[in-house]
Order: structure tokens, then sequence, then C-alpha cells
């Protein structure tokens, strides 16, 4: 459990200011690995208290006047896996781990935006699924039961043809390439015990 404001972060009751709100914060739910925005919902002291017991994001529902918890009827959980205070303590962003699409419409998000923006991590959520759970069929376990030479010359492969098609082919044929490059990178890098995180936080220390 993390909190952007050190501040208050003693006693988890009093850190969040409930009154500033009539009794009411917003909550952003975030899925914990894509980083995509799920859902805004609010919570009183109560369902708050109730989401961090029972690690299932509970708000208080304005239309319906009680508690609830987002899945109650539908299955489609939230499950708490960290969450952070906002440095005016009257805001709350949980990551969470959603069961099933979030939105009522059966889409993953609340949010209808034209793509999922975050899909490089939902893809290399797919690849470790698939390192974790591997089934006879699936590309990336027969990649990786050939082993981390072949991964290592696959990215090689790619990264040549990606070159090849921005000199010499369609820009169609450069995004084909560019996402078998980074599709297979994920490979290498899981196979390594790597992850695009780990990328990222190396590429914004070098950035400062």
């Amino acid at each position: 459990m993390n909190s952007l404001c050190e501040k208050g972060k003693q006693n988890n009751k009093t850190m969040i200011d409930f009154e500033k709100g009539n009794g009411l914060v917003p909550v952003i739910v975030q899925d914990f690995q894509t980083l995509e925005v799920l859902m805004l919902g609010y919570m009183n002291e109560e369902a708050w208290q109730k989401t961090q017991t029972e690690k299932k994001v509970t708000f208080f529902s304005r239309t319906k006047n009680r508690l609830w918890t987002k899945g109650e009827e539908s299955g489609n959980f939230l499950h708490v896996k960290s969450y952070h205070i906002d440095c005016d303590q009257d805001t709350i962003l949980i990551k969470a781990e959603p069961v099933g699409p979030t939105c009522h419409t059966g889409s993953r998000s609340c949010f209808n935006t034209e793509f999922n923006q975050n899909f490089l991590l939902e893809l290399e959520r797919i690849v470790n699924n698939r390192f974790e759970f591997p089934t006879e069929e699936s590309y990336i376990n027969r990649l990786r039961k050939r082993g981390l030479n072949k991964i290592a010359q696959k990215v090689g492969e790619e990264g040549v043809e990606t070159v090849i098609a921005a000199l010499a082919e369609t820009e169609t044929d450069l995004i084909n390439e560019a996402s078998d490059l980074i599709f297979h990178l994920i490979v290498l890098l899981r196979a390594k015990g790597l992850s695009l995180e780990t990328i990222a936080k190396n590429l914004e220390s070098r950035h400062q």
C-alpha cells in the first residue's frame, strides 16, 4: 500500500479528507498491469474501510444510496493491488486487477477510448501468461521451448527486417516489422526475467 504523500501515512483512517467533499471522495481505478483507467467512483469512509478489509473495490453508490462492491452482481470484481492518495488527501487512486470487463456494457473500461493506449503492457501480460501457463498451440510456448538463443536470434532477425522495411518498403511493411520486433523483444525480456517496467525506469533515469 502506497501514498504519494508521506504525511498521514501512519493513520489510514485520517489520511483521507472525507469532510472536504461532504463525506465522499472521488476514486480513480486503474488496471495495475496496463495502467489503463477503468472507471471513476466515489467512496465514503465506510466504503474505504470495506475496500481495505476485503481487498475488493467498494464504492458508495449515490443512486442506490448504499455501499456497492463492484462486481457484486456480475462477478467482475476489482481486486486491490495498491492505492495512492493525492497530495490534497481528497482523491484516491487504486490500482486493481479486474476480473472480466469493468463497464456494465461489457467493455474493459468505462471510458470509450479509440484503442487500448497501453496495449504494450497488455501484450506483456499475455506473454507472461503464456510463460506461466504454456499450451502446445501457443507460438510463445514453442519459441520458449527452443531456448534463449533462438529467442534472441528472432529479435535480431526482426530488427534487420525492420531496418529493411524502413529503407526500402512501404509504411505498412514498416509497421508490421516494427510490431514483430517489439513483440519478440518483450518475449526476450520475459525469458531473461525482465519487464517493460524495468526498461521504462532505466529510460527515465537516463532522461534525467
